[in-house]
């Protein structure tokens, strides 16, 4: 790997780390689970900047990062979670050609909150939390949109290293 790909991947990652510890710091937005998904500006900018399996390789670094100094086990089981389904649906729709970063991190956000409440579901042993979906997708959705624009807004601005 070349040492410019490798300064782009730290430097992505450091950003995803720092936005994840920001997030951390800011107040609940009122309803438990719901959060702006700050990293996520990282990882879409990512994915259009650099590609999938990249995209996929930062996110992945940083969720083991983040609950390695700020959370736990449990964390990281959510996390990735939520992280895999968002990845790989982010991906899918992203090669399609058809959506923009918008819709592209939309996606990303519902397909996350999907991904965690499908782990609590198996860890609480209760499939009644599937009637948080509707709440987290809403939160997810708003979410999305202000991530996706700022993420298009990056991509456009930011030169290509290539």
């Amino acid at each position: 790997m070349k040492p410019e790909k490798i300064a782009q991947y730290g430097l992505i990652t450091a950003l995803a780390l720092v936005l994840s510890w920001v997030e951390s710091l800011l107040p609940p937005l009122g309803v438990p689970g719901v959060k702006l998904g700050l990293p996520n500006l990282a990882v879409v900018f990512a994915l259009y900047r650099l590609g999938v399996r990249d995209a996929c390789v930062i996110s992945l670094v940083r969720v083991v990062l983040v609950a390695l100094l700020f959370g736990n086990g449990a964390a990281l089981a959510y996390s990735v979670a939520g992280a895999v389904l968002s990845l790989a649906l982010m991906g899918l729709l992203k090669r399609t050609g058809k959506f923009s970063p918008v819709g592209v991190s939309v996606a990303g956000g519902v397909a996350h909150n999907a991904g965690q409440i499908l782990v609590a579901m198996a860890m609480l042993e209760t499939s009644r939390l599937v009637w948080y979906l509707p709440v987290l997708w809403v939160s997810g959705t708003v979410a999305g949109v202000l991530i996706g624009i700022a993420a298009g807004v990056l991509v456009k601005r930011i030169p290509d290293q290539k």
